[in-house]
């Protein structure tokens, strides 16, 4: 009999402690395994950590543990889910991150293998079924079968599916003349594209690889202007390793950059690239995740997820646009895909390369201290100039255009001059949809989302009301449901409007959309970036998705219709994000030959976040907000957590939430700085309750121990909610 001890699927830190049970059965089970359970009188998924044979029998066990255990149900596979290095990975992920171990292995498996009872619903694998030849004799067969037999025996192996003469097959294979095999299926359509010529590197090119190659430091950090070539160092890089027998994982921080770093690899190395990100289907993700695991594919480009990916002997792992916050989970558990590459590149004694033109100020202050070794590139390919910025104060009146108060007088003439020379423009907005908010006009109601008491978004295109936060629509309303008045104002603007405005300016221009909303068809974020590409539009609108790392040879004009937005947000991070946006928005233009332009409209011209982006200035950025931040005693001089407190009952909530500060308090002592209560600004979430608090620090090992704790006690028990993130992005 074996002792089987596992962990429940539920993500509950209160129970992130193995469970015992025995298994008597015939099957093969070992530690990676998911087996049924019956557990608190429900059948669910276990993952088993360790197995460990016994003599003795259920009822000496029972006696000896002082408690009845039961026996597993079934066990579900064949074979270990995760080696030894990406079990010791989540054991890591789970101590650093305060995160149940089950929540990370749950994040770091496809859905079809996941350690839950839905994945046992979940797709598996699929097969294309191929006729061939069993035995080649055509007595005793009829003309018909005959032909058919022949037309095999030319072509074989034959998809089944493409053979129309069902039952002429059917005697053959009753005959047995022939067979059927069947072969894996690869679900996910990767483009065939054509194999690149590869250019040579600039002479900064190749003294950033040399200086890669010949040091034995295992971080580095990339700083490159836009258009520098970083892409290029990391496909050189790349083909390197391979050389070398070992593998590659190329992290790019959003979705509507790996179709552009997609093809880059595909082109570059062909059939061993393997694709990963949230977008797939649960069938795509399965077959990706076995291919890699299987070692077929020796390179993995993905979004954040594809930290985890199975990948074997990892020789290089890079992150492009390193700065960017959608590398943080922002769900349990609330992991960095940075510093996961940092934790898998101790375990694989391999580099990591973080690229950027604006590293985000941690990088950027571990590079200044020798934490990681800093790279440059500080010329675009080829001497290109940057593009020439012009700032555009939208609060001075001379500037608006009459005809129009989204475009100003000086952006309207650029746009037109522009397609007058059939090149293309960018237009940055970071806000979807057509108006921001709607009220009433006659009692001042404000249409909100039921969930979480946020100002609801109208869409013209559907006419609906829509929650950016957790995709709560509405049909729009034509009378006010307080107080029945006809007169509702929609305030804002977002990418529709713009799309609107656009339309109405310059009628002749073509204009291409890409926002959540556009993009919410899965396949449409490579179609309209394509088509833009191939100049089938002259104006690209779009929020950050299409500010950063996309190559577009023929913008000329990038116009930044609101530079504010983001600044007035209550977060340390607010000027940082806004800098970011723009310098990344005006790299966009004149990559090619053709000279770049960039206008950035702002009610806030003298912010130094928008100066100093309009300039590409980063190096005076980082001086100037390290010294904002050192003041605050923000990140990167200190480290931050934030306690989470959530409950149907709102007094609970305020109760439980002062109650911690005690606590912690009390620990804490001169260790931490406790800020709060706050509310944050998705008050009300899942009709619960919400309130926060920050901790600031500087020692680690003795906060955190402090903060499970908490999350081990009474406080978080049933009626409160209680979430630990570690190194949190929005407060």
């Amino acid at each position: 009999m074996k002792i089987i001890e596992l962990l429940i699927e539920h993500n509950n830190y209160s129970l992130n402690r193995p469970f015992s049970y025995v298994y008597n059965g015939e099957k093969t089970v070992e530690r990676g395994y998911r087996v049924l359970v019956n557990f608190n009188h429900q059948e669910l998924v276990g993952y088993v950590i360790k197995v460990s044979d016994t003599n003795k029998s259920k009822k000496e066990l029972e006696v000896e543990l002082g408690f009845n255990i039961d026996e597993i149900v079934d066990v579900i596979d064949s074979s270990p889910l995760l080696n030894e290095d990406l079990m010791t990975l989540a054991e890591e992920v789970s101590d650093y991150y305060l995160a149940s171990k089950i929540s990370v292995l749950q994040t770091m498996l496809p859905p079809s293998l996941s350690p839950r009872k839905s994945s046992l619903k979940a797709p598996k694998i699929a097969y294309d079924q191929f006729i061939i030849i069993k035995d080649y004799d055509e007595s005793d067969l009829t003309f018909t079968q005959i032909e058919l037999l022949r037309l095999i025996q030319k072509d074989q192996p034959v998809l089944k599916r493409e053979i129309k003469q069902v039952s002429v097959l059917n005697k053959l294979l009753e005959y047995g003349r022939v067979d059927i095999i069947k072969k894996e299926k690869r679900r996910l359509q990767i483009p065939n594209y054509e194999k690149v010529e590869i250019p040579s590197l600039t002479s900064d090119q190749k003294k950033v690889v040399d200086e890669f190659n010949n040091s034995h430091d295992q971080i580095y950090l990339l700083e490159g202007v836009t258009g520098s070539g970083k892409s290029e160092v990391y496909l050189h890089l790349s083909k390197q390793i391979l050389e070398k027998g070992k593998s590659v994982l190329m992290l790019v921080p959003e979705i509507s950059l790996t179709p552009m770093m997609m093809r880059n690899f595909i082109s570059r190395f062909g059939e061993s690239v393997a694709i990963l990100h949230s977008e797939l289907t649960p069938a795509e993700k399965y077959d990706e995740y076995r291919k890699i695991a299987s070692g077929k594919c020796k390179i993995v480009v993905g979004a954040r997820s594809a930290i985890f990916a199975p990948l074997s002997n990892i020789g290089l792992i890079i992150l492009d646009e390193e700065h960017v916050e959608s590398y943080k989970q922002d769900v349990p558990p609330f992991y960095h895909a940075r510093e996961i590459a940092i934790i898998r590149s101790k375990m694989h004694n391999c580099k990591v390369l973080l690229g950027s033109a604006t590293p985000s100020l941690e990088s950027r202050a571990r590079a200044g201290k020798g934490v990681y070794h800093l790279l440059t590139l500080t010329k675009r390919i080829n001497e290109k100039e940057l593009p020439k910025t012009t700032i555009v104060n939208m609060t001075d009146y001379h500037n608006i255009d009459r005809e129009s108060y989204i475009f100003s007088l000086k952006l309207k003439e650029a746009i037109q001059k522009t397609l007058d020379k059939y090149n293309q423009i960018i237009l940055l907005i970071n806000k979807r949809g057509f108006s921001t908010s709607v009220y009433c006009r006659s009692c001042g109601h404000i249409f909100k989302c039921p969930t979480c008491n946020i100002p609801l978004t109208y869409h013209k295109s559907d006419r609906m009301l829509k929650c950016h936060h957790c995709n709560y629509c509405e049909v729009d309303h034509e009378i006010c449901p307080e107080c029945g008045s006809k007169y509702l104002m929609r305030v804002g603007y977002g990418t529709e409007r713009i799309e609107e405005e656009v339309h109405k300016l310059f009628p002749e221009a073509r204009t291409l959309r890409l926002d959540s909303d556009s993009a919410k068809i899965r396949t449409k974020i490579p179609q309209i970036i394509e088509a833009f590409r191939n100049k089938e539009a002259d104006i690209l609108i779009g929020t950050q998705m299409i500010a950063k790392g996309h190559d577009f040879p023929d913008v000329t004009l990038v116009g930044v219709v609101n530079a504010d937005i983001g600044l007035s947000l209550p977060s340390y991070r607010s000027s940082e994000r806004v800098f970011e946006l723009i310098t990344q928005a005006v790299g966009r233009s004149g990559r090619s030959d053709k000279k770049g332009e960039a206008i950035i409209q702002t009610y806030s011209p003298t912010h130094y976040a928008i100066t100093m982006a309009a300039r590409q200035d980063y190096e005076l950025f980082y001086r100037k907000e390290m010294e904002i931040r050192k003041l605050q005693f923000y990140p990167p001089y200190s480290f931050i957590a934030s306690v989470t407190v959530a409950s149907k009952n709102e007094e609970l909530t305020i109760d439980t939430v002062y109650r911690i500060i005690d606590i912690l308090a009390d620990e804490l002592k001169e260790e931490a700085v406790i800020l709060g209560p706050t509310t944050p600004y998705v008050p009300y979430e899942n009709n619960k309750h919400i309130r926060s608090i920050m901790v600031k620090y500087r020692r680690s090992e003795i906060v955190k121990p402090a903060l499970e704790k908490l999350l081990k006690s009474s406080l978080n028990k049933s009626g409160i909610s209680l979430t630990v993130n570690i190194d949190p992005y929005n407060l």
